[in-house]
């Protein structure tokens, strides 16, 4: 089997310029780093990266945690992150916790365990202990999507009230006043802030939030169904439909379809976030849009600037908050 002193002997460069050379490469003169890459394919050695973790400390791979790596939102942003990471030689180890706190602090445990150089991580929890856990990590770490109160970490995200006031105001400037909304569990920062930016976006305009238009859809599909058809059969239905996120607002759409109402026709329709296909789906849904790929290419820089700058351990953190996108579709029409 190989050894990295077989690749030192062909490469004529002592031993310790080959482990910086795969530890470190860009110490290494770019002639010298090449001689050494040629030999190492030359007589079938590959690093092993488990022991350059140990020698230094820490390896080269990057955690990412979040609570549903099938959203597309999380796809696109760790897209970003790995072509980041991977054009200065980080990788990214990819977790699912599916929104759960035990298994989030599960999966973070062990990725310390296999010494990741930094973590970025989509809260999934609140309160005392969680913070208490989140601050205890030591290694570099940005937050994103969900900004939690006591965490002391680089956060990015999107300005979710605005995004909740921009749907709002688009349907008041088409005369509802009627207006529904299928919020979010509002222990999250997005669904409060989203509903926050309704209501407060509603009481500017002298209009009166109505309790039974404001139902909870938690997120989901199946709950944001039954939270649209408990609006759909009212006897003095909403005129619109503001949803807090996409999967909430497909539901409410279906579920329109399924009691035969046309929309925007009958019932006007709204949501926060985009889906794949959106283009085809009838009507075309308008909608607040998050942008994913600057979100994602912030978080890649923010974190590795932690990684490999000796001197940001002691930058405060801070907070990279982006405005959302208003994408009209003809799913809302004037009244």
């Amino acid at each position: 089997m190989p050894t990295i002193r077989d690749v030192a002997r062909i490469a004529e460069v002592s031993v310790s310029t080959v482990s910086l050379a795969f530890s470190s490469p860009g110490r290494v003169s770019a002639r010298t780093l090449e001689r050494i890459r040629s030999a190492a394919a030359a007589v079938g050695y590959v690093a092993d990266p488990l022991a350059q973790s140990l020698a230094r400390g820490r390896s080269r791979m990057i955690g990412f945690v979040v609570g549903n790596v099938g959203n597309p939102f999380f796809g696109d942003i760790r897209r970003e992150l790995e072509n980041y990471a991977l054009e200065h030689e980080h990788f990214v180890l990819i977790t699912d916790s599916s929104g759960k706190t035990d298994r989030e602090r599960d999966l973070i445990e062990h990725l310390i365990g296999l010494k990741i150089a930094g973590l970025a991580l989509a809260p999934s929890s609140f309160g005392p202990d969680y913070v208490k856990f989140v601050e205890s990590i030591k290694v570099p770490m940005v937050c994103f999507d969900q900004k939690v109160a006591g965490i002391e970490r680089d956060f990015v995200g999107s300005d979710n009230f605005l995004a909740g006031a921009m749907l709002t105001e688009h349907l008041l400037q088409l005369g509802h006043r009627r207006i529904a909304f299928i919020a979010g569990p509002q222990h999250m920062h997005t669904a409060s802030e989203r509903y926050r930016g309704f209501v407060e976006t509603m009481a500017s305009a002298g209009v009166e939030v109505n309790p039974n238009y404001v139902v909870d859809g938690q997120f989901t599909r199946s709950a944001g169904y039954e939270a649209a058809m408990r609006l759909l059969i009212q006897p003095e239905r909403p005129t619109a439909i503001l949803g807090a996120n996409n999967a909430v607002a497909l539901a409410a759409l279906q579920a329109m379809q399924e009691l035969g109402f046309s929309c925007p026709d009958d019932i006007s329709l709204a949501m926060i976030d985009n889906v794949q296909w959106s283009s085809v789906i009838t009507p075309r849904i308008t909608m607040v849009v998050q942008d994913t790929l600057q979100l994602g290419n912030i978080i890649a820089r923010r974190l590795l600037h932690r990684i490999t700058d000796p001197d940001a351990n002691s930058e405060p953190p801070q907070d990279f908050v982006l405005a959302p996108k208003f994408v009209p579709g003809n799913s809302c029409r004037r009244i």
